[in-house]
């Protein structure tokens, strides 16, 4: 039988991308997978009952809760060391975790990695994609939508389109290379909630695609 390709799914809140993923795996839309574990950094986040719901183990690893960052603090060196601290702990456990995942897909995981999890996890051969709701080399960081948005109202939007991305995560914040884009169609009459929905559409079918692409790239690697 052949190898499955093991997938870490990472995320913050309701979990849509991540659903997206798991029946995608289940459908064999994303074929050759298995998703091996979530990782949430949001004890509410809904994602953990959809997990429960498919039979996923997860796991809640936070910045503040699991005692790196105190709750508050304000001085910048004390926080960059926080997180430091926190990326190169959630890197071990990718990195102890059995299967080792070799593809992490953040699927809405609203938390910015720096080196301390980046580098250990690619010296070890495993990729780290990410969805981000705009095209490549506009709209980085976050609230992307509302800033294209304003362009548009204000004329400034380029063919008055914007757009979604997946692409390889790297240190400077969404710059990775595009593995997937769709352009997005700012219409007469849009309000943000209109153009926000139709992006949210759009969204699951680019996020299962790439991955799948992804994972056929992994997987014939190992050939």
């Amino acid at each position: 039988m052949a190898a499955k390709c093991q997938i870490l799914v990472m995320a913050s809140g309701n979990g849509s991308n991540f659903q997206a993923v798991v029946d995608a795996v289940a459908s064999g839309a994303i074929p050759n997978a298995t998703i091996c574990r979530l990782v949430v950094n949001r004890g509410k986040a809904y994602a953990t009952t959809r997990a429960d719901n498919n039979g996923i183990p997860w796991e809640y690893f936070n910045l503040i809760s699991h005692g790196f960052q105190e709750k508050g603090e304000k001085d910048a060196e004390r926080l960059q060391e926080a997180r430091d601290k926190y990326d190169a702990a959630l890197a071990d456990k990718v990195l102890a975790s059995e299967p080792r995942p070799q593809l992490i897909v953040l699927a809405g995981w609203m938390y910015i990695f720096g080196e301390k999890f980046l580098d250990p996890v690619s010296a070890a051969g495993i990729k780290v994609i990410n969805l981000h709701p705009a095209l490549p080399g506009r709209y980085d960081g976050a609230h992307a939508i509302e800033r294209a948005f304003a362009d548009f109202q204000a004329g400034k939007l380029e063919n008055n389109r914007t757009g979604i991305m997946v692409h390889n995560v790297i240190k400077q914040v969404d710059q990775g290379e595009a593995i997937m884009t769709r352009e997005v169609e700012c219409l007469p009459g849009d309000d943000l909630e209109k153009l926000t929905e139709r992006i949210h559409a759009h969204e699951h079918e680019l996020l299962v695609e790439a991955t799948a692409k992804v994972v056929g790239e992994i997987l014939a690697k190992k050939q």
